[in-house]
């Protein structure tokens, strides 16, 4: 029984020692190539960031120009107002 369990385990480990030095030899080669790919940006990369630069100073831009728009229309109607006084404040009769 034991020259026959021999054989099988000696190839069952042979197989798990192969796999073990494989591993062994690749792992600088993944640590070295992780740190390479965290260490620069692809084209796409580069390309979404920019996008979304570009989205994002769009958004400010909208949002300042409605700021704009709703700070001079709250100006012209200070100005149209016929019962305001001259220094900006109401009338008494507003009040």
């Amino acid at each position: 029984m034991r020259i026959m369990i021999l054989p099988v385990a000696a190839a069952l480990l042979s197989g798990c020692l192969a796999r073990t030095a494989v591993d062994i030899v690749t792992l600088p080669v993944k640590v070295v190539s992780a740190g390479v790919d965290a260490a620069t940006t692809s084209q796409s990369e580069a390309d979404q960031r920019r996008g979304r630069e570009l989205r994002e100073a769009e958004e400010r831009e909208g949002r300042e120009a409605r700021r704009r728009e709703r700070d001079e229309r709250r100006a012209g109607d200070d100005e149209q107002d016929p019962e305001s006084e001259p220094d900006g404040s109401t009338s008494a009769l507003q009040r």
